[in-house]
């Protein structure tokens, strides 16, 4: 039996801001399988009957992720699924490929890996990205190709499922969090694009355009209603400024929010026969653990009628270092162990993730839209003041730039002004760096590539101190739902 109407609660649209700050990206579509999941979750507080469930649970393929598996962390409270979504796109048409640029070879690994909580009041999702870049040691395994025994062994996150499946990707995530998972999810392309298709398309807003040539994304500055492919463009999209690959992710978060919006305000949960639509379109691509089925997923939704924005909360380990260098893998992000804790541990205590990472002192740092951490800045002295190339290399060091520590000589050596040059792809970190050299020009440089050039000149007096515009909550900080619904 249908649950009856809710009142419908009043919906205030997000501002679209003029320009607002880099949203973190990150390699891995982990969005494109989050908001799929996240809406079977969600749209299974319609109450459809066991019967209708049970037949939708089987069209779920099954796997066996926890088999044999030992000394596995204690278990907390509340739900923990890890989500994963690996790069198959066999089941994605031609014609869908070529439009929307999803070409390329599969590499067989996930290039989606996170952590959604779902508490025990069923009141909150604490959604928690693992970049799949993250450096991870394996545990001793079976090659799943070769058939060969492995020692444990350094790797990369995302190549654990290449190695050894879903059982030693998810003995690996619980070796590294110490957090017990419960059910594992891992889901497609195509159930993306049905899903944002059949909810009728889901509203996202930029304060400037959009552009990515390798996905084909294309949006100007605005509010625009995204249907299935041009949203797996926007939240695939890694080339649309010249920032790290994990500044998307604050964009998939925006984008998530919006769909949670979509899903919750349109009536979908109150319409059976939408709901069938939608969930099959999500099922259909699905791979679940055995015991994660239709029980599961009536209890969650019946728990979870009343779910909103407000109510999830999203969030990305903290990086101490983003090229940590490893022999025989290659560069890593390597994961802050003190900031990290904290995250696992709200998990594992089935509390608010904004509660153990979201206190910290407010600071005079002028604020900037790129963190300075993300810019790789090469000094020149533009003068002939011996060690100024130094001086300003040091200082900008010492307020977060990447800089390369090796300063140089500038092939003019009378410049008056100091210069920040910039490929124009990279204008957003240009005007970050810009800002720690109060006085200084801008010049723009077609080709100069990622790598920032600072010409010190002869009016060079200091670096002010700058930080990222969401530093309060910490570079990759906790944001509420209903505070990321524009990007």
């Amino acid at each position: 039996m249908p649950t009856p109407p809710r009142s419908p609660r009043p919906r205030t649209a997000p501002q679209c801001p003029p320009r607002p700050p880099a949203p973190p990206r990150g390699k891995p579509r982990w969005v494109v399988r989050t908001v799929t999941t996240l809406s079977v979750v969600v749209l299974a507080a319609a109450g459809i009957g066991h019967a209708v469930m049970s037949s939708l649970d089987e069209e779920i393929a099954r796997v066996d992720p926890f088999r044999d598996m030992k000394n596995r962390p204690e278990a907390g409270h509340g739900m923990n699924i890890l989500l994963v979504g690996t790069d198959g796109r066999e089941s994605v048409g031609t014609e869908e490929r070529e439009k929307y640029r999803l070409g390329g070879t599969p590499c067989h690994c996930t290039d989606t890996i996170m952590i959604v909580h779902i508490s025990a009041d069923r009141d909150r999702a604490s959604v928690v990205s693992l970049p799949r870049d993250s450096y991870a040691v394996a545990p001793p395994h079976t090659d799943r190709v070769s058939g060969e025994r492995h020692e444990g062994h350094p790797l990369k996150l995302n190549t654990a499922y290449a190695e050894g499946g879903p059982q030693l990707t998810v003995r690996t995530v619980e070796r590294m969090t110490r957090v017990k998972i419960d059910h594992y999810l891992e889901i497609d392309f195509t159930s993306f694009m049905k899903t944002v298709d059949v909810v009728g398309g889901v509203e996202i807003c930029t304060g400037r355009p959009l552009k990515d040539g390798r996905t084909g994304l294309d949006l100007p500055a605005g509010r625009h209603t995204l249907e299935g492919g041009q949203a797996l463009q926007y939240v695939r999209s890694r080339h649309v400024d010249g920032t790290s690959d994990l500044s998307r992710m604050r964009r998939q978060q925006h984008f998530m929010a919006a769909l949670v919006e979509r899903v919750t305000s349109s009536g979908v949960l109150l319409n059976p026969m939408r709901f069938r639509d939608v969930t099959r379109a999500v099922l259909g691509s699905v791979r679940a653990d055995k015991g994660f089925g239709t029980d599961e997923l009536l209890d969650l939704g019946r728990a979870m009628r009343n779910f909103s924005p407000s109510s999830s909360e999203f969030a990305t380990v903290p990086i101490a270092d983003m090229k940590y260098a490893v022999k025989g893998v290659g560069s890593t992000l390597k994961w802050d162990a003190g900031k990290s804790e904290r995250v696992f541990e709200a998990l594992r205590r089935d509390e608010p993730l904004s509660a153990h990472i979201a206190h910290r002192t407010p600071d005079a740092a002028f604020r900037v839209p790129v963190d300075p951490r993300r810019i790789r800045v090469q000094v020149e002295n533009g003068t002939r003041t011996a060690g100024l190339g130094r001086r300003v290399d040091a200082a900008l060091a010492a307020t977060g730039f990447d800089t390369t520590r090796a300063p140089v000589n500038a092939a003019d050596r009378d410049v008056r002004r100091t210069v920040v040059a910039h490929d124009p792809r990279w204008d957003r970190s240009a005007k970050s760096l810009a800002a720690a050299l109060p006085g200084s020009e801008l010049r723009a440089v077609e080709g100069q590539g990622a790598t920032l050039r600072v010409i010190a000149g002869a009016d060079f007096e200091k670096v002010r101190e700058v930080r990222a515009q969401d530093a309060e909550r910490g570079e990759f900080g906790v944001v509420r739902g209903d505070e990321a619904g524009c990007s």
